[in-house]
């Protein structure tokens, strides 16, 4: 717990890179231009393939999952949990195409979003401890990608159809490091899947 208690509270006080707790939400912000700070990291010499600057979805999902579980140690984490958990519900998810966004807050601009899909949104519905969403929105949200990433052998990185996809990892490390995650599947992102589905 000690180590526990030491990592979230240097969450929301605030680290380099722009990392920390926005308090008007409990949520997570992240990133400053020409950094890649998310699993989704690839860099071509000052290109910043997928920046995803402010507050990616997977990030708030890890974030609320470790509050959740400091809150079974100390009654302390229940507060900041319960608004992580209000906002993230009321904030992320997009009614229209029964999915979450991508990032919210994009570039740190309070309330714009992303709608771009991808996979990251798995992680609310399955492969942590709390699911963050509702039966029928989680429902929805497996679906979803399960209609538009799933292929046999893992999850597609961005859906056919969306601006930048690229269907095949080939050519030079500019060329390959460009589609790494821009549809480029990646195998490991099945155990979250199957673990939502």
């Amino acid at each position: 717990y000690p180590a526990l208690e030491n990592i979230l509270q240097w969450h929301r006080q605030g680290t380099r890179y722009g990392i920390g707790e926005d308090r008007a939400d409990g949520l997570i912000r992240a990133g400053e231009p020409g950094v890649q700070l998310t699993w989704m990291d690839a860099k071509v010499g000052d290109w910043v393939v997928t920046p995803r600057i402010g507050k990616p979805v997977e990030v708030q999902a890890l974030w609320l999952n470790a509050l959740w579980i400091a809150g079974t140690f100390s009654s302390r984490w229940h507060d900041c949990f319960e608004k992580g958990r209000t906002a993230f519900t009321n904030r992320f998810w997009n009614e229209a195409c029964g999915c979450l966004y991508d990032v919210v807050d994009v570039d740190h601009r309070p309330g714009t979003v992303d709608a771009t899909f991808r996979p990251n949104q798995i992680f609310a519905v399955g492969a942590l401890p709390l699911m963050l969403l509702d039966d029928e929105r989680a429902c929805r949200v497996v679906g979803a990608v399960e209609a538009r990433l799933w292929t046999p052998l893992g999850l597609r990185s961005l859906a056919p159809g969306e601006p930048g996809y690229r269907s095949r990892y080939q050519g030079g490390v500019f060329e390959r490091d460009g589609a790494y995650h821009q549809g480029t599947v990646w195998p490991w992102l099945i155990g979250p899947f199957v673990e939502a589905w």
